[in-house]
């Protein structure tokens, strides 16, 4: 993202937590880099997370990395090892090898990590949702990779999930009982599960949450007008499967939490 081993660790994060354009993979790997540079200061350390978490509230794994540097006797060493577990994600992998031989797959949004892969599948057709006017983007980025593809404007949902045959979304955190995805994702699920199709929620490594933190995100998205947000609360049982680093199970498989709680974590930012 930048030349950071030449900017003090203080400077990073203050960058890391106003950043704004990039997908939560990249920031999670930024900040967890610069929090292990911060191990001899606990006041700082605590701070930076909370300030961090302030402005990504609902970057799941910003949230279990911080979690996991706070409750550590090493925090630099918990820091660096996240890291590397984020590098070993086998998600996308698995979402990839999951989906049906010459499968049509909706998604709404930008899906990195579900679609990281999808390029090694030629049989699957990718029909991208034009959610926020980032559908051309997705189209022209996996057409670039080889991947087959059809753009779809958001007034077409309702069809393009019906006649899907797997509805794929992205949490960007997750909960027991529902989980974090961009606005228009719900009713696209409704109208996959209704028109008897599967619906996929990919949770990636670090983004499935205890019920603590996930009512504190969920808090924080309600509290803002959610009929403009960009985002919006999904119950998990409008899906189907869930994906996730060991592969895909029924959405009733939902025991999975990548962190403990963290009190320090959980108070607001005065």
């Amino acid at each position: 993202m930048w030349q950071s081993a030449l900017v003090h660790p203080i400077e990073r994060l203050r960058y890391v937590a106003r950043a704004g354009g990039f997908d939560q993979i990249d920031l999670a790997r930024e900040a967890a880099d610069a929090l292990a540079s911060l191990w001899g200061e606990p006041a700082e350390l605590v701070n930076a997370c909370r300030r961090i978490l302030h402005h990504h509230p609902l970057a799941g794994s910003l949230w279990v990395m911080a979690t996991r540097v706070l409750i550590a006797v090493e925090p630099r060493r918990a820091a660096l090892e996240f890291l590397d577990e984020l590098n070993a994600d086998a998600t996308s992998g698995n979402v990839t090898d999951a989906l049906p031989l010459d499968a049509t797959v909706a998604v709404i949004g930008w899906p990195d990590l579900a679609l990281e892969k999808v390029h090694n599948r030629s049989d699957v057709t990718i029909r991208v949702l034009d959610a926020y006017g980032e559908g051309a983007g997705l189209a022209r980025s996996l057409l670039q990779k080889g991947v087959e593809v059809e753009e779809v404007p958001f007034t077409g949902l309702g069809q393009a999930c019906s006649r899907s045959d797997v509805v794929l979304l992205e949490a960007t955190a997750s909960g027991p009982d529902s989980f974090i995805a961009p606005a228009g994702s719900y009713a696209a699920a409704v109208c996959g599960t209704q028109s008897g199709k599967q619906v996929w929620v990919v949770v990636g490594h670090g983004r499935a949450l205890p019920e603590r933190i996930f009512d504190v995100i969920e808090n924080q998205l309600i509290a803002e007008n959610t009929m403009e947000a960009d985002d919006e609360v999904v119950p998990m049982s409008v899906v189907t499967h869930v994906v996730g680093p060991k592969g895909l199970s029924g959405s009733e498989d939902r025991s999975r939490e990548d962190c403990v709680v963290a009190a320090e974590l959980l108070r607001p930012v005065l």
